[in-house]
């Protein structure tokens, strides 16, 4: 089988190795030819390409599937749309996504929630940010071009971390993240290698027009995430009566459930909480 990988950064590059190494052919896109020749060496056909561009899809490669997981070149809401809306609707009109199967790589962002309930994958989407609603907007393109994909899904992901991503253990380190305001919010995490084992599942066997969560099964407060951080560190909590504050807007407090993406696809997590995920991360010294 031969599959696109567009935006095959962080994330996209390890789905992108896996399906290599169970034997499919893989064409990767990516921003730069720095990019484009790391991923040659993991043996990808890998090309640096604008997917925004006019005619960016003017001659497309034929492939048997495309995963989608591009990431914006900033935080204004300007470089979101071109990034998530822009491009995944050029893609989307393009012959290389006629009659496969699309994954859309998404956030639980959109979800937004600030009352600490359970969201799943049914759970109307209420963005509480402008970048949010551009998420969603680009979600509702793909879950809406059944007649141009064979099966447009979407993957929504939790926070990421992983080999590579630690930045939540040298925040705890500095005092970034630390005990205060907003100490019983909770946080969401996803380990990278989890979130690629959803987005394969998902371009293999996912059902057509359905939302799936890449998650952890166990979401965690503040208080007990710094709490046990600190503790594997070795140092006291950080303390800041301004944690966890998100000046105009709602602070995000929500537990986001994964229980049916991984019953409908028959997955199992590797990294069931941060703690396995991060206890690796520590003992290699990466934050």
């Amino acid at each position: 089988m031969h599959y696109l990988v567009a935006g095959c950064g962080w994330l996209g590059s390890e789905v992108a190795r896996r399906l290599v190494a169970r034997g499919d052919r893989v064409t990767a896109l990516v921003r730069t030819d720095e990019s484009a020749r790391r991923l040659r060496a993991l043996g990808l056909e890998a090309y640096a390409l604008d997917v925004t561009a006019e005619r960016a899809w003017d001659v497309p490669p034929s492939c048997d599937g495309v995963v989608s997981a591009i990431a914006a070149a900033g935080p204004a809401v300007a470089d979101y749309r071109r990034a998530y809306v822009e491009a995944t609707r050029r893609m989307l009109e393009s012959e290389v996504a006629r009659n496969v199967p699309f994954v859309y790589v998404s956030s639980t962002g959109v979800l937004g929630r600030s009352d600490g309930s359970w969201v799943d994958e049914a759970t109307p989407a209420s963005p509480a940010d402008a970048n949010s609603e551009v998420l969603l907007a680009a979600e509702r393109l793909v879950l809406e071009a059944t007649s141009l994909a064979a099966r447009p899904i979407v993957v929504r992901c939790s926070g990421h971390y992983g080999p590579g991503r630690s930045g939540v253990i040298e925040r705890v380190r500095s005092g970034a993240l630390a005990w205060g305001a907003g100490d019983d919010a909770w946080m969401n995490f996803s380990h990278r290698d989890d979130a690629a084992t959803v987005v394969i599942a998902a371009l293999d066997r996912g059902e057509a027009g359905s939302i799936y969560h890449a998650t952890d099964a166990t979401p965690s407060t503040r208080h007990d995430v710094v709490a046990w951080i600190a503790g594997r560190l070795g140092v006291e909590p950080g303390r800041s009566d301004a944690a966890g504050s998100w000046p105009g807007r709602s602070r995000p407090n929500r537990r986001v459930s994964g229980e049916a993406t991984r019953r409908e696809l028959d997955l199992s997590l590797a990294y069931p909480s941060f703690r396995e995920g991060l206890a690796p991360l520590l003992a290699r010294g990466d934050a």
